[in-house]
């Protein structure tokens, strides 16, 4: 990738790092199905918002528009409600980091998808390097005995595996305007969760400003902004590049977790961070790369260097 596609997907980890902590503090008052409702409704208006400025031309088929409502139920409505709920047993920094995950689950689904991604090796290893770190992250969590953490970690697992479903669906509307994509995958996602909020948990009661705040907050930032941004660049970089999003977001969310809610910063969790993030760079290859040249001009210096040494012995022999 391009260092302006790292740029890019530096941004959406830590945009969508800040969504957790979000999640927290509207789960305050507010229940998983509510939350995921009213973060899709704030979403869909805005790019209803940014379709209209700009003017863009809707699809001519109207099938083009249910799939694309329908993919934004099963790739956004569902995960926005297990991301709330499983918040519910564990903390913001663990979700994100099971969100690591991604990557890896991205990798292997591109690579038995119809037309997908074919996993390399540098790309396997690195893979394997971030789910390391992964674990590593998680092993406070996994080796705690708080009720209700399997749970978490499982539904948060679950919601995971979507979206690298998702990721893959998304391909197939590569020729659609990102614009278009994100505005109806909202739609669906909104049309969807609204009735089934409105049906279990009724209106929503709220009584902080920053609750609202903060609802807002996460329907336009991690929500409208962040996926225009992954369906302009799945196409150009491909759903396990762009997945490496998620090595940039448990950083994030851990950091705000402890400054913002006190959550507890482990040096074993730094641990976690370092090798997670070593695992970013082998899947991008460029480091590996230049390693590898690198090393491959210091050894052929150092094997030719007794060769000229010899070549030069010899010649000053015949003079």
């Amino acid at each position: 990738m391009s260092l302006r596609d790292w740029a890019l997907v530096t941004l959406v980890g830590c945009l969508f790092g800040s969504s957790f902590l979000l999640i927290a503090i509207v789960l305050q008052e507010v229940g998983p199905l509510t939350i995921a409702a009213g973060r899709s409704l704030v979403a869909a208006l805005a790019c209803w918002s940014l379709l209209l400025i700009g003017r863009k031309s809707l699809p001519r088929q109207a099938s083009t528009m249910v799939k694309l409502c329908l993919l934004g139920l099963f790739s956004y409505a569902v995960p926005f409600v297990l991301m709330p709920v499983s918040q519910r047993y564990i903390s913001t920094g663990i979700v994100a980091i099971i969100n690591v995950l991604l990557p890896i689950a991205t990798l292997a689904v591109s690579h038995v998808w119809p037309g997908g991604e074919r996993a390399t090796g540098t790309r396997a290893v690195g893979a394997g390097i971030g789910l390391a770190g992964a674990v590593v992250l998680a092993l406070p969590a996994l080796t705690g005995n708080e009720d209700g953490q399997l749970m978490g970690i499982l539904l948060c697992i679950s919601g995971t595996l979507i979206f690298a479903v998702s990721f893959n669906i998304a391909r197939s509307f590569s020729g659609t305007d990102p614009q278009i994509i994100m505005t109806f995958a909202m739609t669906g996602a909104a049309l969807g969760a609204i009735p089934a909020a409105l049906l279990v948990d009724g209106l929503p009661v709220v009584s902080h400003p920053g609750t609202w705040w903060a609802w807002v907050a996460l329907g336009l930032f991690p929500t409208a902004l962040n996926f225009q941004i992954m369906y302009w660049m799945l196409p150009r970089v491909g759903p396990t590049n762009f997945a490496t999003n998620t090595y940039i977001s448990p950083i994030i969310a851990l950091l705000l977790g402890w400054a913002v809610l006190g959550e507890t910063l482990l040096p074993i969790q730094a641990l976690g961070t370092a090798i997670v993030i070593l695992g970013l760079l082998v899947m991008d290859g460029r480091p590996v790369a230049r390693w590898r040249r690198l090393a491959g001009s210091t050894l052929g210096g150092f094997l030719r260097a007794p060769a000229q040494a010899g070549v030069a012995q010899g010649k000053e022999k015949r003079d």
